[in-house]
């Protein structure tokens, strides 16, 4: 009898499903997936208030016996949409694909799900990357728009794009799949969404993997300034350490120092994303901003030693460029309204406390934009057990790169201590910032998730990713020539 009432839970399950979803086509993604959609009160206490649409997409599992928990990806930023980064990801998932769905959810505020997009001012005009004045008065422009989408009734309804509120939607997404239990992927800010979701629905999760962990009490502005540092000053040295580096840089740090003593210093060059000549200013935040870009990635990074060369010699557009690369990337693009309204709630009224210093080059002039965006940007509530990682059941697989500039894994071994045993933290030192697109990460994804019990999850030997090389620096090729 048993049997029968759940293989009528199961065919209730399915067919719930399939009305909830309609056949449609992602661009970048091969063959053709499923959409659906779930109606949310924008304010949880208002349930006859107004309503946002929450969008995802399935990818249906390829064998036909599938497995029950669907794998849902937690993306980046905050402000990065699932669905927008979904073709660059799938890979990634692939294997798993062959029995499981996958589920990309754009989180409220992103991609198609009341989106709080702004003006992306960055990718046409250099001049509006000159300095926190700027910035802000971009910000405010872009608030005073959002406040005119119909979805948006009020200034304070901006503060209902919190984590907490977003991890509700997510679970109505599950509960519209008929997934007793999910499986999740969190890269970047999408580490601290899961985490959130562990705490709110632990029943739920059958296995999570946290790549480049950024915890629910990171203030970011502030560690950005400290992690970002860290990871150039390591860049520096590791030149320092190359042979070929140092004869190529010897000047290095003095050519840091003097391009930095030079700001603010007006400047020509090309727009690095549309090819532009511009004549600009170019600022002490533009500088840095270009080089806290670059570190995102080993391979840019290695392009650093000689684009700081040029920039000190006058010549700007390889550091503007390799700065430029990450953001240049197709997904890549922030809701900037909906990061604001997450930072603002979450991380700002935490940065007066933060005992993260500083970098000495980096300072506090980026948690400073933050605080003058916040002091007018709508706060929505933050539960206070929101910031409290605590022990849980749930298999999880935490990577860190350990060049990485935003989550470095300081970050990714407090919240592996505070998860406890069932957690297991996996350092890549030659890594930087998202780790599972490297070397055996993605089979190692796999394997975590497929071991058909906890304890052989658990068990996973993650050793074959950490033996990834540093990427040589960037040597010019008229520089090989004059040898």
């Amino acid at each position: 009898m048993r049997h029968a009432v759940l293989a009528l839970a199961v065919l209730a399950g399915s067919a719930a499903q399939a009305q909830a979803l309609t056949e449609c086509r992602v661009a970048g993604i091969r063959n053709s997936v499923q959409c659906g959609v779930v109606q949310r009160a924008l304010d949880p206490a208002r349930p006859d208030g107004p309503k946002i649409a929450v969008h995802y997409v399935v990818v249906p599992a390829m064998a036909r016996r599938k497995l029950p928990d669907p794998v849902f990806l937690l993306a980046g930023g905050p402000g990065q949409a699932a669905i927008g980064v979904g073709p660059q990801a799938f890979g990634l998932f692939s294997r798993l694909n062959n029995r499981r769905d996958i589920v990309f959810v754009d989180q409220r505020g992103t991609g198609q799900s009341a989106p709080l997009e702004c003006a992306d001012a960055k990718r046409e005009r250099l001049s509006d990357q000159a300095g926190p004045d700027q910035q802000v008065a971009l910000m405010m422009q872009c608030k005073a728009a959002l406040l005119k989408l119909p979805y948006i009734k009020a200034e304070a309804d901006l503060g209902f794009f919190t984590t907490t509120l977003a991890m509700q939607d997510l679970d109505a997404v599950r509960a519209q799949l008929g997934a007793e239990r999910i499986d999740l992927v969190g890269i970047s800010y999408g580490t601290r969404a899961a985490l959130e979701y562990i705490r709110q629905f632990p029943t739920r999760v059958r296995r999570s993997v946290l790549d480049s962990v950024a915890p629910p009490d990171m203030a970011l502005p502030t560690s950005f300034s400290t992690d970002g540092q860290a990871a150039f000053e390591a860049q520096l040295r590791a030149c320092e350490q190359q042979a070929e580096c140092t004869a190529t840089y010897p000047k290095l740090r003095a050519d840091w120092a003097a391009l930095l003593a030079s700001l603010p210093r007006p400047a020509t060059a090309a727009h690095p994303l549309t090819g532009r000549l511009e004549h600009f200013t170019l600022t002490r935040d533009m500088v840095l901003g270009a080089v806290r870009g670059a570190l995102y990635a080993p391979a840019t990074t290695a392009a650093l030693p000689a684009a700081i060369t040029e920039a000190a010699a006058g010549r700007v557009e390889a550091l503007l460029g390799v700065g430029a690369l990450l953001s240049s990337r197709k997904g890549m693009q922030l809701a900037m309204g909906m990061h604001f309204s997450v930072v603002c709630a979450e991380d700002a009224p935490r940065l007066s406390a933060s005992d993260d210093k500083p970098g000495t080059d980096f300072g506090t002039d980026y948690a400073t934009l933050y605080q003058r965006v916040c002091a007018q940007w709508p706060r929505g509530a933050v539960p206070p057990e929101f910031y409290k990682v605590g022990p849980s059941s749930v298999p999880t697989l935490l990577f860190s790169g350990g060049a990485d500039p935003a989550t470095p894994p300081r970050h990714g071994a407090r919240v592996a201590a505070a998860l406890g045993p069932a957690a297991q933290h996996v350092v890549v030192p030659n890594a930087g910032h998202s780790v599972l697109g490297i070397g055996c990460a993605r089979d190692l994804l796999y394997r975590f998730i497929d071991a058909s019990d906890d304890k052989a999850a658990s068990a996973l030997d993650a050793s074959c990713v950490k033996a990834i090389p540093r990427p040589g620096v960037f040597i010019p090729m008229s520089v090989e020539a004059a040898k």
